[in-house]
């Protein structure tokens, strides 16, 4: 097949796209694909010859991605596509897109997992990898599939939803139920999330958070083990458990090796074990997720599991999590990216 591989794009998540996008895209080539990475945001600003012919260059026009300690500087991103036009793509984006058998989505964080994407080519008529646009858009608005979760009965920590200025802070850090995690409505890779230790630390923390959106999650804060299930097509993966080096399971522990050790499967129960691969595969069905998922778990003191939330388009470098569930089973990251390529091309979508 022909694929465009979409990654990089222009939320704080950037830096992990086009990791996910550079493995995926050597993957396909080695999988016999004529698969091409390009940069949705900052496009195909210079070409020679046809736009098809990138499909047969012979590095797949992949950089050398690397994964830095901090989030990227989004406004020199946008400095360097340069011109006056702000939107999500870039020159021939879309263009190259509608050339390709397949669009494999490697995006990460808004304008990426949040459904417009997924939108935009639904209108096109353009084949894509994972789920669709609605699905997309529940699963990255924490308030929807918050409430998804509670109607369907998952587990997950009590929460609020808050709207409010900066004089209302010292009257919520006052009130508000501690401890507890503050979070974005709509952000990935423990981007916006904080854990306040004291009412200080939560005032400082609502006026954070703030920076990222009107609206703000209060959940409750458990203590204990991190978890994470993937899903694939209609079944759960073994549980891997995330044990950090730092303070939490924040963005420098998940992309930087020597601040994180991961252990797949999981040391825990089989009961456990079926009882957070179920609530995962519950939780992929109420979002209507498709293809490939990943929830994210707290195993408490009493070893319960509470679901904090699901990711549509998880991570996918050969270190990132979902593809060390799947070597746990004895399937490759070139197979695992074949099959997510296979089982995507068979979804009948809008057209």
């Amino acid at each position: 097949m022909k694929i465009a591989v979409l990654a990089g794009g222009i939320s704080p998540e950037r830096n992990v796209s086009l990791a996910t996008g550079t493995s995926v895209c050597r993957a396909l080539r080695r999988n016999g694909h004529q698969a091409v990475l390009v940069d949705s945001f900052l496009g195909i600003p210079t070409l020679e010859g046809a736009l098809e012919d990138l499909f047969d260059t012979p590095d797949g026009c992949c950089p050398e991605a690397t994964i830095g300690e901090t989030a990227p500087d989004l406004d020199a991103v946008r400095a360097g596509r340069g011109g006056e036009d702000a939107g999500s793509f870039g020159p021939r984006v879309l263009e190259l897109c509608k050339l390709a058998d397949l669009v494999f989505i490697g995006l990460h964080g808004r304008d990426g997992e949040d459904g417009r994407i997924q939108a935009t080519l639904d209108l096109l008529g353009v084949a894509y990898t994972g789920s669709g646009y609605l699905g997309s858009g529940l699963a990255m608005e924490k308030i929807f599939s918050k409430r998804l979760m509670d109607a369907a009965g998952i587990r997950t920590p009590r929460w609020k939803l808050l709207r409010y200025e900066e004089g209302d802070i010292p009257r919520l850090a006052a009130e508000l139920f501690m401890p507890c995690v503050v979070k974005t409505t709509g952000g990935g890779s423990s981007i916006g999330v904080y854990l306040p230790n004291t009412r200080e630390e939560l005032a400082d923390a609502l006026r954070e958070v703030l920076r990222f959106g009107e609206q703000v999650i209060v959940e409750e804060r458990i203590r204990g083990r991190d978890l994470a299930v993937g899903v694939l097509g209609d079944r759960y993966l073994p549980p891997v458990e995330m044990i950090s080096s730092t303070a939490y399971f924040d963005y420098t522990a998940k992309y930087q090796s020597d601040k994180c050790r991961e252990v797949c499967p999981a040391d825990v129960s089989p009961a456990v074990a079926k009882e957070a691969g179920e609530m995962a595969l519950a939780l992929h069905r109420a979002l209507g997720l498709e293809v490939y998922s990943r929830a994210d778990f707290m195993l408490d003191a009493n070893n319960v599991p509470w679901c904090l939330e699901t990711n549509s388009l998880p991570g996918l470098t050969p270190g990132s999590l979902l593809p060390k569930e799947t070597a746990a089973l004895g399937m490759t990251y070139e197979e695992l990216c074949e099959e997510i390529v296979q089982r995507s091309y068979r979804i009948k979508r809008r057209s």
